[in-house]
């Protein structure tokens, strides 16, 4: 068996921000019924957090769980702990209509991390990156240039983006030339 590898390992850009690609990240999608008793329980003894409100993110201690739509969850783990939660999941959520599975390897993902980092995110997506429309933890999935990705902040300088493993080449191209300015754009100031 091969060792497992992350899309771009130790892909990095300086610039207005800085740009790096996150390294192997265990990622579950987890579709059903967010209010029954069973997710619930599941989603927290997996990751640590409850199911968190539309468009948010919850995350402790290296986990978390995202919103992805009114039935999907992107729960966050380290890529070590996936096949045990799977196996976790399944047993918890038995005879419950479900679906988990492990998409660790299908996806790429980036930290963004720098003073201008709401500027750089303004230039790929259509979402208002204003401080007080868009907020450390809240979600957002959308388009980033021509690509399907979602993206969280996790601090006021920090952004996550995650994306599909066959476009991360593309994906880190995007945000390399979207952090090419020097200095304050200000777009926010």
């Amino acid at each position: 068996m091969s060792d497992a590898i992350s899309a771009l390992p130790g892909a990095a850009f300086e610039g207005a921000v800085r740009v790096e690609e996150s390294g192997l990240q265990g990622m579950i999608t987890l579709r059903g019924d967010f209010g029954t008793a069973k997710l619930k329980k599941a989603v927290k003894d997996t990751v640590g957090v409850a199911i968190p409100a539309t468009r948010e993110i919850a995350q402790k201690d290296g986990r978390g769980a995202a919103w992805m739509s009114p039935d999907e969850l992107l729960l966050l783990l380290p890529y070590a702990d996936v096949t045990d939660a799977l196996g976790k999941i399944d047993k918890a959520l038995s005879g419950t209509h479900h679906l988990a599975v492990n998409v660790s390897d299908a996806r790429a993902m980036f930290r963004l991390h720098g003073a201008t980092v709401r500027e750089v995110m303004a230039k790929l997506v259509p979402v208002d990156m204003a401080p007080g429309a868009f907020a450390p933890g809240q979600i957002r999935r959308t388009r980033m240039a021509q690509i399907p990705a979602a993206f969280w902040m996790t601090d006021e300088d920090t952004v996550h983006v995650v994306c599909f493993r066959s476009v991360a080449q593309y994906a880190f191209d995007l945000l390399k030339d979207a952090a090419r300015s020097e200095g304050r754009m200000g777009l926010f100031d």
